[in-house]
């Protein structure tokens, strides 16, 4: 049975598409800036594509899924489409790969920036804008010391040696709990860790800390700073 378009609700908005087949599997998503004009594309007579009339017959269901402006459909459709894999996406030529910020879930895990995030990570993206993506890895890299190298080495790498990370490979005590930092100023939790952290330094001074204390007020510093980044806000992605 194909798709009766007289069921499917058509907006007349941005958003993203999926057509679907009679086991409810993705077979393709899309993206529009007008999901009722785009969609109809589809069923024209002259179809601006090769394998659509193959998806068309394959399909019996489109689901639409309305956002808010062309740019979130942009994120989420590459969302759904690293979820899904559907087969005819993987068909098209001009498939794009944009760029992920991933933590990976070793026992000393790293900070990367990349277009295909390892499974046993945690992934925010993807990031239409490159240049955003690296600039965040970076601010993350410098101010919280986060590893970006393969191998732990004994002495050391050369990162350590000019201040872009803190050195786990030699001391991890302070480690995992930099790591949760960082996740949760990616998640977009900075407001809750700003105060947690500010709290720390304050005792730490109240003790006569200092160095400890200089290191909580570089974090505040470090997470204002990321937040504060022209980002496009998206949904997290989880493996």
């Amino acid at each position: 049975m194909a798709v009766n378009l007289g069921e499917v609700n058509l907006p007349a908005k941005s958003g993203v598409y999926l057509f679907k087949n009679a086991e409810e599997r993705v077979l393709y998503v899309g993206k529009a800036t007008n999901l009722k004009q785009r969609i109809r594309s589809y069923f024209a007579k002259n179809p601006d594509r090769a394998m659509i009339p193959d998806l068309v017959e394959n399909a019996i269901d489109v689901e639409c899924i309305v956002t808010n402006n062309p740019q979130e459909a942009l994120i989420l459709e590459r969302q759904l489409i690293r979820e899904h894999r559907p087969r005819y996406n993987s068909m098209l030529k001009d498939d794009k790969s944009f760029p992920y910020i991933a933590i990976t879930k070793e026992n000393t895990p790293r900070l990367l920036y990349t277009r295909r995030p390892p499974k046993s990570s945690w992934v925010w993206g993807p990031f239409p804008n490159a240049g955003a993506a690296k600039t965040v890895v970076q601010l993350m890299r410098r101010h919280f010391g986060l590893r970006d190298c393969r191998e732990l080495l004994p002495q050391g790498c050369l990162s350590m040696h000019i201040g872009l990370c803190s050195g786990p490979c030699i001391d991890d005590s302070d480690y995992e709990m930099t790591v949760r930092h960082a996740r949760a100023t990616l998640d977009g939790k900075a407001g809750e860790l700003i105060e947690s952290i500010a709290q720390k330094m304050d005792e730490a001074s109240k003790n006569m800390k200092f160095e400890e204390a200089a290191k909580y007020r570089d974090q505040v510093k470090a997470i204002r700073t990321v937040v504060g980044q022209q980002l496009i806000s998206s949904t997290v992605y989880r493996d």
